[in-house]
C-alpha cells in the first residue's frame, strides 16, 4: 500500500507534459501542447495537454485525465503501478512491499504476464553476466560482436542455458504460475511435459514504449541449419509483434529530439547503431512493416529514414513499407548500404563520425531512390519503363497531402522525362479506383437500419438531461468561484389583474447561485459521476469556500478525475485548429456568464417539468383499472398538469428573455 504522502509527492513532482512527451510528439499550441492521438488512427492532431492544469484530453477517443490516468490508459498500468513508474522516473522514494503468493494469484491476467516477463528478463540477464556457462557462451558472443558492457546493460540482453527445464523450474520455485509461463510463451507445455522455449539462445528483451517487457527474441548460436536462427515469443495478450518496435523504449527521447527516426530490420542493427551514437533508431524485428508500427513512430516524429541492407532483392521486397509510411502522411528518406553490408556490419567497421557522415550524405528522397532502383530493371525496355512509372505514381497516390503529391509528380516528371499531364492523369485514375474500392467496402459493411425510431427518441430525451447536467458541472468547475451580477425575472400581478415580468438584479457567487436553485427545486443529478462530482464540489465549498479542480484531477476516484479533466479541457478544443491564427475568434463562455448560468438552470427545470407532466398523464389510464375513485384522481392529475404547464410557460418566458 502506497502512503498518501508519497502519492501527493508524485503528483506534485510529475509533469504531465514531460511524461506524455515520452510517448507522444507534442508541439506548442498557445499555453498548451498538442499532438496525434495515441489512442486513434489520425493524421490531424486531436490530443491536447495542459501544463497549467496538469491534465490531458484526447478529442478522438474521448479519453482524458491526469498523468496517472494516461499511464493507465496507454500502458495498461494499474493505479499503484502507474505511481511506481512515476516515482522511478522522478527519483521519488516509494515503499514497495514484497508481493505475497496470494497477491500474485489475485493479479489480473495481463499483470501476471507482465510480472512473469519481467522475472524472465532479470533471470536471463543475470545468467548472462553471472553464470559460468552464460559468461562462456552468451557473454563471449556479445563481446565478439563488439558490444560493450554498457550496451549489454542498456538493452538488458540475456542468455538461456541449454537445459530443458532450468528456467521453468526456477520460475515455479519462485511461485510464478505455469499458466502464465505458458501464456507468455516462455514455457512450452506439451501433454504432461514442460520445457523452456528459448533454451540455448541469446536473448533480446522486447520493451513497450514505457519499458515494460512484452516478449523476447532469441538467437541460436548453433550452426545447425535445421534449427531456426531466430525465435520470437508467440502472440499473447501483451505481445503483438505487428504493434511493437524493437528499441522504441531506448530511442523515444532521441527520436523526438532529432525529429527523425531511423528504421532498420534486426536487433543487432539497432544495438550497433546505438553504440555508434545513432540512438534514434528502431527495428521491425525482421517482420514486414505494419501500419501500427508506423503510427508508433508518428507519435514521436513525422520523419522516417529507412536503412536498407545492400541485398538488392531484399530492398525490392521492402519497398511496400515505403508506401505504408507515405499513406500515414509521413516524410520518407532512404539510405542503402553497399552490397553485402547491413547497418550492423557497417557500424562495426566504421567510426561514429564516418557512420553519421555516410547516413547524411547517402540519404535520398524516396522517389529518387525508387526511380534509380527500378530503372536498373527497366533499362531500355519501354514496357518495363511504363510499369515502373505506374509503380512510382501509385506510391505518390498514397500521400494524403495534395501539395506534396504535386511536388512529387513534378519530380517524377523530371527524373523519368515524361510530361506532368500524363502523370497527373495516371494519378487521377489510381485515386478514383482506390476511392471506388473503399466506397464499395463501406457499402458492404453498412447494416440495415430499421425500427430504431422509438429508441432514438428515448436517447434524445436522456441526452438533453445529460448535456445539461454536464454543463452545470462544467460551469461550477470553470467559474464556480467567480462573483457575477445576476438578473432574475419575477412574475408580478398588478391591482387590475394584469401579469408582467419584473427585472431584479443582485450579486452572487456562481456556485452559490447554482446550489440555491438546485436545492430549492430539490433537483438530483441522474448521472452518477456528475452527482458524485457535485457532492464533492459542495463539500469543497463548505470546507474552503472555494472550488479547486486539482482536487478532482488528482482524485483517487479515477472515473471522477477523468470526467473532470474532460470537462475542463473541452474549453481548449478550439486551440487544436489554430483558429486565432486564421483570424477566427471564439466567443468565451465567461463573458455572458450570467446568461449561461440562468439559461442552463431554466432549461433543466423545463425538461424536468416535461418529465413530470408526462408522468402525470401516464398515471390517468392506470387509475381506471386500479382505483374506484378514478374520476377524482384523474381531475387532480389534470389540475397538476395545468399547474405545471403554467410554470413551464413562465420558465419559457424567462428563458426567451435570457437567451434574447
Amino acid at each position: 500500500m502506497i502512503t498518501k504522502n508519497t502519492i501527493d509527492k508524485v503528483f506534485e513532482t510529475a509533469r504531465v507534459e514531460e511524461v506524455i512527451g515520452d510517448f507522444v510528439y507534442l508541439k506548442k499550441a498557445g499555453s498548451n501542447f498538442k499532438g496525434l492521438s495515441p489512442f486513434a488512427d489520425e493524421k490531424t492532431p486531436s490530443f491536447m495537454v495542459s501544463p497549467v492544469k496538469q491534465i490531458w484530453k484526447d478529442f478522438s477517443s474521448g479519453k482524458g485525465g491526469n498523468v496517472v490516468t494516461f499511464l493507465m490508459e496507454h500502458e495498461h498500468y494499474s493505479y499503484p503501478e502507474a505511481l511506481r513508474y512515476l516515482a522511478k522516473k522522478y527519483n521519488i522514494e516509494i515503499e514497495e512491499t514484497e508481493q505475497t503468493d496470494e497477491q500474485k494469484i489475485q493479479a489480473s491476467e495481463r499483470e501476471s504476464m507482465y510480472l512473469v516477463s519481467e522475472f524472465a528478463k532479470n533471470y536471463f540477464h543475470d545468467t548472462l553476466l553471472n553464470n559460468q556457462k552464460g559468461i562462456a557462451i552468451g557473454l563471449s558472443y556479445f563481446k565478439e560482436r563488439g558490444f560493450t558492457t554498457e550496451t549489454i546493460e542498456k538493452f538488458e540482453l540475456g542468455y538461456a542455458l541449454d537445459e530443458w527445464t532450468v528456467f521453468t523450474d526456477t520460475a515455479l520455485e519462485k511461485k510464478y504460475s505455469l499458466e502464465f509461463l505458458e501464456k507468455t510463451g516462455l514455457t512450452i507445455v506439451n501433454d504432461n511435459r514442460k520445457f523452456d522455449r528459448f533454451k540455448g539462445r541469446i536473448l533480446f528483451p522486447i520493451h513497450s514504449m514505457s519499458g515494460r517487457v512484452l516478449g523476447f527474441g532469441g538467437r541460436t548460436l548453433l550452426k545447425d541449419k535445421k534449427v531456426a536462427k531466430y525465435l520470437n515469443s508467440p502472440e499473447s495478450e501483451i505481445y503483438h509483434k505487428s504493434k511493437v518496435l524493437y528499441g522504441i523504449y531506448q530511442a523515444k527521447q532521441s527520436i523526438a529530439q532529432n525529429d527523425n527516426c531511423y528504421l532498420v530490420e534486426g536487433y543487432t542493427d539497432v544495438i550497433s547503431l546505438h553504440q555508434s551514437g545513432i540512438v534514434n533508431v528502431v527495428a521491425s524485428s525482421g517482420t514486414a512493416l505494419t501500419s501500427d508500427q508506423i503510427r508508433l513512430i508518428n507519435r514521436l516524429t513525422p520523419n522516417i529514414t529507412v536503412l536498407f541492407d545492400g541485398d538488392a532483392a531484399g530492398v525490392r521486397a521492402s519497398l511496400r513499407g515505403i508506401d505504408l509510411i507515405l499513406e500515414q502522411g509521413m516524410n520518407v528518406k532512404v539510405v542503402a548500404f553497399l552490397d553485402g553490408e547491413d547497418p550492423d556490419s557497417f557500424a562495426r567497421k566504421t567510426s561514429p563520425d564516418q557512420l553519421k557522415d555516410y547516413l547524411e550524405k547517402n540519404s535520398k528522397d524516396f522517389i529518387q531512390f525508387k526511380a534509380s532502383l527500378l530503372l536498373e530493371d527497366s533499362q531500355n525496355d519501354p514496357i518495363k519503363r511504363a510499369s515502373l512509372i505506374r509503380d512510382i505514381v501509385f506510391s505518390i497516390s498514397k500521400i494524403p497531402n495534395n501539395i506534396q503529391r504535386e511536388i512529387y509528380i513534378q519530380e517524377c516528371s523530371r527524373i523519368m522525362d515524361i510530361s506532368e499531364k500524363v502523370l497527373f492523369d495516371e494519378l487521377a485514375q489510381i485515386i478514383k479506383k482506390e476511392q471506388k474500392i473503399a466506397s464499395d467496402k463501406i457499402r458492404q459493411m453498412q447494416p440495415r437500419i430499421t425500427g430504431v425510431k422509438k429508441e432514438t427518441q428515448q436517447a434524445s430525451k436522456i441526452d438533453k438531461l445529460y448535456i445539461l447536467e454536464k454543463k452545470i458541472i462544467e460551469i461550477l468547475l470553470l467559474y464556480g468561484n467567480e462573483e457575477v451580477n445576476f438578473i432574475d425575472y419575477v412574475s408580478v400581478i398588478d391591482d387590475e389583474g394584469n401579469r408582467s415580468i419584473k427585472k431584479e438584479e443582485y450579486k452572487n457567487k456562481v456556485s452559490n447561485e447554482i446550489y440555491t436553485h438546485l436545492h430549492d427545486d430539490e433537483i438530483e443529478f441522474t448521472n452518477e459521476i456528475f452527482k458524485n462530482i457535485y457532492y464533492e464540489i459542495i463539500y469543497q465549498l463548505n470546507q474552503n469556500n472555494e472550488i479547486t479542480s486539482e482536487t478532482f484531477t488528482q482524485h483517487l476516484d479515477l472515473e471522477m478525475g477523468k470526467a473532470v479533466s474532460n470537462l475542463i479541457m473541452d474549453e481548449e478544443k478550439y486551440v487544436l485548429s489554430d483558429w486565432e491564427r486564421k483570424e477566427i475568434y471564439v466567443k468565451q463562455k465567461s463573458k455572458p456568464l450570467q446568461k449561461l448560468v440562468s439559461d442552463v438552470i431554466y432549461r433543466l427545470r423545463k425538461i424536468l417539468i416535461d418529465e413530470k407532466i408526462d408522468s402525470l398523464k401516464n398515471e390517468i389510464p392506470q387509475f381506471k383499472e386500479e382505483d374506484e375513485d378514478f374520476e377524482t384522481k384523474s381531475i387532480e392529475n389534470l389540475t397538476l398538469v395545468q399547474d405545471y404547464n403554467n410554470l413551464k410557460k413562465l420558465i419559457s418566458e424567462k428563458l426567451n428573455i435570457v437567451v434574447g
